[in-house]
């Protein structure tokens, strides 16, 4: 697929931003078809006699002693866990978008309540400031609690629709590919891998609610510049070839799809089928990336990806640039061409937190421009 109808193209970051357009979109009434699928990853056992297969034997052992650590700690895992909270998940998602909300956002959370700071709520902040009668639900446990009601309550005083939810993802998986699979794992049957447990789990449950009950979902450390209300079953692209403009990888922080959209059931089939928790990324960016390629061309599907411009105009290795405050006339120059083109038609500015979560926003930064630009209590910015 190429991205050169789009007029994009990787040019040095000061050049003005141009206009993101659809790269394909492909309409059919094709209904989804709902699977159950298992994939039980074996536990390989070598007789300790066999001197010609060292590595499978090590690999087989790091894998049963880790699965042995993980049933110990299931009991420590309060997303497997079902109570009052999680029953009530379905009836409040429907109380709450049961209200005129111009769009339906959803992220998930599943760290710990504290650590919820000062940059995520910038990123909440953000889509409220480009959708004042948006609807924002943060799927959390954590968050579903009086200190995150706490964090959240200078916003619902400014009359702003945001809510935390414990999620039920039985609930959620239910009828899906992922179903048996999520059984297997919280039953402590499956490997969970090196990956931490819940990163793997958030893009999971990401894909559970878009199904469900269709919106946008958006990472946490997305900054939102400009309305998503024209956007429809929507992926970006978060890099290009530079020669023939195909996409070479999609990104899985900002998904915009219908209830019950075919992809989605793939991208969960491809998950369950093909999970892997000792790989960053495989079970995210790099898998909605393996099935897009796969079915980008078959009829049955409908939807749009964006060239990087969109959702992720600065690379994680570039981050770092627009957190820095310029040190001469140059570097203003730069930073004010960089505001004008990001503010153009880019809907959202991706931060990369793995790689820019220690960095402060530096006061005239591109960042702290643009956090000023769009935040609403627009408190401690630079201490962000």
């Amino acid at each position: 697929m190429s991205l050169q109808s789009t007029a994009f193209s990787e040019k040095e970051d000061s050049e003005v931003l141009q206009t993101p357009k659809v790269i394909r979109k492909m309409k059919s009434d094709v209904p989804p078809v709902t699977l159950n699928v298992s994939k039980q990853k074996k536990i390989i056992k070598v007789d300790s006699d066999n001197q010609n297969s060292p590595v499978i034997f090590s690999s087989g052992v790091r894998e049963e002693r880790r699965i042995g650590r993980f049933r110990r700690k299931l009991p420590e895992f309060e997303i497997f866990r079902s109570d009052d909270l999680t029953k009530k998940f379905h009836g409040r998602v429907l109380e709450f978008f049961n209200q005129e909300c111009d769009v339906q956002f959803f992220m998930t959370w599943i760290s710990t309540v504290g650590s919820f700071g000062r940059r995520e709520i910038l990123a909440v902040e953000s889509v409220f400031k480009a959708h004042p009668h948006g609807c924002l639900m943060i799927l959390s446990r954590t968050m579903d609690s009086l200190q995150g009601y706490r964090i959240l309550k200078p916003l619902l005083d400014r009359g702003f629709r945001v809510l935390a939810v414990t999620p039920d993802l039985p609930f959620l998986l239910k009828n899906t590919p992922a179903e048996a699979w999520f059984d297997d794992m919280k039953s402590g049957r499956t490997d969970p891998g090196e990956i931490p447990l819940a990163q793997n789990l958030s893009n999971l449950m990401r894909l559970a609610v878009l199904y469900k009950y269709g919106g946008v979902y958006l990472d946490t450390d997305f900054i939102v510049l400009k309305s998503f209300k024209g956007l429809k079953n929507t992926i970006g692209a978060q890099s290009i070839d530079v020669v023939s403009k195909n996409w070479t990888r999609l990104n899985n922080a900002v998904l915009v799809f219908d209830m019950n959209h075919p992809l989605l059931l793939k991208f969960i089939e491809e998950f369950a089928l093909t999970f892997d928790g000792n790989k960053w990324g495989h079970n995210g960016p790099y898998m909605v990336s393996r099935v897009v390629h796969r079915v980008e061309a078959r009829p049955g599907y409908n939807f749009a990806i964006l060239p990087p411009m969109a959702f992720y105009p600065v690379d994680w290795i570039k981050i770092g640039s627009l957190f820095k405050m310029p040190k001469d006339r140059a570097g203003s120059r730069w930073v004010e061409a960089k505001l004008h083109q990001l503010n153009g038609k880019t809907y959202g500015v991706h931060l990369w937190n793995k790689q820019s979560s220690k960095l402060m926003v530096e006061e005239g930064s591109v960042m702290g421009r643009l956090m000023s630009q769009h935040c609403l209590l627009c408190k401690h910015i630079y201490s962000s």
